[in-house]
């Protein structure tokens, strides 16, 4: 990164919402990651703690007349985000529905944005909800990334402390994923800025 420049906004998205979950470890793993590679301005924004309700706003979020102060509050921070990370969960085969229900809430705010993913899970590693979330926010013109973070059985990176203990490849795998959100984001900033401008 030019050492003039500001640097890129990450926003970590903590999918889980249930009493009990191991996202918010593992979120407080990527994000200390991803503030150890140095490309990004960090930034955990965890579903639990801001708790959206089920869509709540009477119109289509692509015009943007939010009636609720969490709308405005959740739209500001999405807006501000040059490049996310979604952790999370698999649930039948399915991404979990706080993570749906907050994609849903808005529009323009995630448009040409790179995803990066960090599922967990059991033998699967969540990458079947990673690849349904994939077909969702290609719709809303979001590229993710093929590079991503999968963990099978869960249970075994997360140590007595309550913290998760990455193995090489989970570690590579981050470090990859880290480099490529870096280049897409700021080539997307690029074209959001020609795309902001008048015709």
């Amino acid at each position: 990164m030019d050492l003039d420049q500001t640097p890129l906004s990450l926003k970590i998205v903590i999918a889980s919402t249930r009493p009990g979950r191991k996202g918010r470890a593992i979120g407080d793993w990527i994000r200390d990651r991803a503030i150890a590679h140095g490309g990004f301005d960090v930034e955990i924004l965890d579903l639990a703690e801001i708790n959206l309700p089920f869509m709540d706003e009477p119109h289509h979020p692509r015009l943007r007349q939010y009636q609720h102060q969490h709308t405005r509050d959740w739209s500001a921070a999405v807006e501000a985000a040059d490049a996310f990370i979604f952790v999370m969960p698999e649930y039948n085969y399915g991404m979990v529905a706080p993570l749906k229900n907050a994609i849903d809430y808005l529009h323009q705010e995630w448009q040409y944005k790179p995803v990066g993913f960090v599922s967990y899970g059991g033998v699967s590693a969540g990458t079947r909800a990673a690849q349904m979330t994939k077909q969702v926010i290609t719709t809303l013109k979001m590229v993710p990334l093929s590079e991503a973070v999968s963990i099978p059985f869960v249970q075994q990176f997360i140590g007595e402390d309550g913290a998760v203990h990455a193995n090489d490849v989970m570690e590579a795998a981050a470090t990859a994923m880290l480099d490529e959100l870096e280049r897409w984001a700021a080539a997307l900033q690029r074209l959001r800025e020609t795309a902001q401008q008048p015709a």
